[in-house]
């Protein structure tokens, strides 16, 4: 099977570039740098805007592997972001369905809901968020995601596309990520922090997360996240405890949530191959919170409103669950960045 991945040399796609490889496929890779040393069959310099060069780069394939993308909202102005990521999508369905191609992979994010770069407060419908769960989306990126997954409905309406939208969280590799001395730090620190935080009343703890709300509003409000952005950095606050500050502004609006690119990889394979029809957005995540911490403690201190969802929250669950990727296309996490 002749695989096209656009964004080859970028983080996921170089994973699942080697992963493909090594599994005998005939990869070709497309990105906009002149050269890569990520493992291929064929190589060539393509812009997914440049839809021409796009079809030829098309010619010959069997599915296409989507990666290429702008993939946050602090990697350019708001209106670019957008533009890129849905037009440059636009673009490779388009190809595909001129060249008759009849699966489609593509990168979609756990944003496509609406949290990690959310300007207004986040506060899901229930937990485990799962592919039922409404869109909320608020920032430039995120939307966009909402758009691609969308597109895949189109194309396969129109032209009898199958997609598979892989809604990615935080993607590390993991020699760099536990090589991290902050994030090292943090792995012990966090947990530490949420144990003796776990043990003051009820009031004192709903005191101090309203302070930090209402600082991680304004924060999140002044869309500070997005570019250029000045100030991504927790904003220190005389007074506030700031491992509660990090885990309420970044932590609580990601759900703690990651995946090995290795796992990445996996999941695309499996969903080139999976024997299923029509557009699906799926979750592909961890199956454990990052810090491997006790889930239900996760939920009671930061979303005490939430009701439970169609699974219970047992353990080190992640609060996005991956059941229907599990059903759908077989996933299962092999590598976890918790260590569980």
């Amino acid at each position: 099977m002749r695989i096209l991945i656009t964004g080859g040399a970028g983080l996921i796609g170089r994973a699942i570039a080697t992963h493909l490889f090594v599994r005998g496929y005939d990869v070709h890779l497309t990105d906009i740098v002149p050269e890569t040393d990520v493992p291929h069959t064929t190589y060539a310099v393509c812009d997914i805007m440049d839809f021409d060069a796009l079809r030829e780069q098309v010619r010959g394939c069997d599915a296409i592997v989507h990666m290429a993308a702008l993939p946050s909202p602090l990697s350019g102005p708001g209106h670019e972001v957008f533009r890129i990521n849905t037009v440059g999508t636009f673009n490779v369905f388009e190809a595909a369905a001129q060249a008759g191609i009849q699966r489609v992979v593509q990168a979609s994010s756990i944003n496509a809901i609406g949290c990690a770069w959310k300007t207004k407060e986040f506060s899901p419908a229930y937990l485990p968020i799962d592919e039922d769960h409404p869109l909320d989306t608020d920032d430039p990126y995120s939307f966009s995601k909402e758009q691609v997954e969308a597109m895949g409905a189109y194309f396969w309406r129109r032209d009898g596309i199958s997609s598979i939208s892989l809604r990615f969280p935080g993607v590390y590799h993991a020699a760099r990520q536990h090589n991290n001395p902050d994030w090292n730090r943090r792995r012990i620190e966090m947990p530490l922090f949420l144990d003796e935080f776990a043990l003051l009343p009820t009031h004192e703890q709903q005191a101090q997360i309203a302070e930090v709300q209402r600082h991680a509003l304004t924060f999140r409000g002044e869309r500070s996240l997005e570019y250029p952005s000045t100030r991504w950095t927790n904003p220190e606050v005389e007074g506030v405890n700031q491992m509660l500050m990090t885990a309420y502004m970044f932590d609580r609006f990601n759900l703690w949530a990651s995946l090995d690119d290795r796992d990445a990889a996996l999941s695309v394979e499996q969903s080139l191959i999976a024997p299923l029809q029509g557009s699906h957005p799926l979750f592909i995540n961890d199956h454990h919170n990052y810090l491997n911490y006790d889930s239900q403690t996760l939920a009671r201190l930061f979303f005490p409103d939430v009701p439970h969802g169609k699974q219970p929250l047992t353990g080190t669950d992640s609060l996005f669950s991956i059941q229907r990727a599990r059903d759908l296309i077989g996933f299962e996490p092999q590598y976890s960045l918790s260590g569980a």
